[in-house]
């Protein structure tokens, strides 16, 4: 059995540096500190005596598939190296307590799994829903203590959120479970919490990027079944890194912008008698689209053509990455985001003529890069960041150019991480 002490002596000593290295690849140095700070903020806030495990939880960042998810369309995304960390221990108080670094403290007693109206919103609504479902899954789940550390950029479009939904499925699924929940069932979970409890509609992209791993393509044709694939691809290895830069760009007032992209789609599809895009044929649509024009307004019809595109593109680019072809793959994210530019328009809202935050990073990335990289809208678009893929050797100097324009510690390079949602260090390991 390994305890706190003992946990701390392997750390210092080195004995999980290869593992982090795996985990962690390009961005592994200081993650033995980092997680020694964790443990110690563990142990401050629980006590020493514990027997512990370690899980971990990444950010995603979509890489192909421009608001086709909720068309069940198909969308290609990839686990990254930033996570949400989780120093844990079983309790016997049928009570998970987990206290977020710079968050506070969350308890919920397991004895009350039903939706609490007070707690929309709120991480504990998150918690109590994750329980929840375990249980209804006839899934086990039990009380623990955990003390839980993220450095997923906050309001980046990495999705915190979903990152910290798949941490604590994990947990419940190695602590209680001995690991046996897959991690689409995982991410499952965590989307259910988040419609139902916490009471926000999302799809399922998010949560399973995170709890796969790698590069993920994602087909949402049956959304109750996505098909996914683990497609193993390390940037690095080609000499590119990925790259999100924070255009500055306020999301406030952009709900109907949003809401907007959705509700086009769907109109266009019911002209062919369909629910969602997902469900119609391409070629039926530019067979009739001289009589959906003036049916539907014309950015509808622009938006579809997008979806028929960056659907096909999603396969397109996976194909890419199996065969290695890395640059075949940057000119398909090239295409991808001239089509979120040109047809989806969501680079800036319509409604704001002087916001163009988006468009500026997109020119400026375009600038510098050239055909030597790729760049695209990174999200929902309309404000937030940039995404770009940027030659190693040219990744300095496109760092200090960015951060000129749009402020210091706006661009941040990032590794594609092989581990979705995992049990890092379990219980008994030396």
């Amino acid at each position: 059995m390994m305890n706190i002490q003992e946990l701390k002596q392997a750390l210092n000593a080195g004995a999980y540096d290869e593992t982090f290295r795996k985990l962690y690849p390009g961005r592994w140095e200081g993650q033995r500190e980092r997680y020694l700070h964790i443990v110690n903020a563990f142990a401050e806030r629980f006590g020493e005596e514990h027997v512990v495990e370690i899980y971990s939880a990444p950010g995603r960042s979509e890489i192909g598939g421009n608001h086709t998810d909720h068309q069940r369309g198909r969308v290609l995304a990839a686990a990254v190296t930033l996570d949400a960390v989780a120093v844990v221990a079983k309790n016997d108080r049928n009570v998970i307590r987990i206290y977020s670094e710079g968050h506070g403290e969350e308890r919920i007693n397991l004895e009350k799994l039903e939706i609490v109206p007070e707690e929309k919103g709120t991480t504990a609504a998150l918690i109590r829903g994750i329980a929840a479902r375990f249980y209804e899954l006839d899934l086990r789940f039990g009380g623990f203590d955990a003390y839980v550390s993220s450095d997923v950029l906050p309001g980046s479009g990495l999705s915190s959120s979903a990152a910290y939904e798949v941490l604590v499925g994990t947990i419940l699924s190695g602590l209680y479970n001995n690991g046996r929940a897959t991690p689409v069932l995982i991410a499952k979970v965590g989307q259910f919490a988040e419609n139902t409890y916490f009471g926000k509609p999302c799809g399922l992209m998010d949560q399973c990027a995170s709890a796969v791993g790698d590069f993920c393509l994602m087909d949402f044709a049956d959304p109750a079944s996505p098909v996914v694939e683990s497609i193993p691809c390390v940037p690095a290895d080609h000499g590119y890194a990925l790259c999100l830069i924070d255009a500055g760009g306020s999301h406030a007032n952009l709900t109907d912008e949003y809401a907007a992209i959705p509700q086009e789609m769907r109109s266009v599809a019911k002209l062919m008698g369909k629910e969602v895009l997902g469900e119609t044929d391409p070629a039926e649509f530019y067979a009739r689209l001289g009589e959906f024009r003036g049916k539907v307004p014309d950015r509808a019809l622009l938006r579809a053509m997008h979806f028929y595109g960056d659907n096909q593109r999603v396969l397109d680019q996976a194909d890419a990455l199996r065969k290695g072809d890395f640059q075949q793959f940057l000119a398909l994210v090239r295409d991808s985001g001239a089509s979120s530019m040109d047809l989806l328009q969501n680079i800036y809202p319509s409604g704001d003529p002087s916001e163009r935050s988006l468009s500026l990073a997109l020119a400026l990335c375009r600038r510098l890069l050239e055909k030597d990289g790729a760049w695209r809208v990174h999200g929902g678009g309309f404000a937030g960041t940039v995404q770009a893929f940027v030659p190693v050797k040219q990744l300095e100097s496109f760092r200090q150019k960015m951060e000129a324009v749009f402020g210091a510690g706006t661009c941040h390079d990032l590794s594609v991480r092989p581990a979705g949602g995992i049990k890092v260090i379990a219980e008994g390991e030396v």
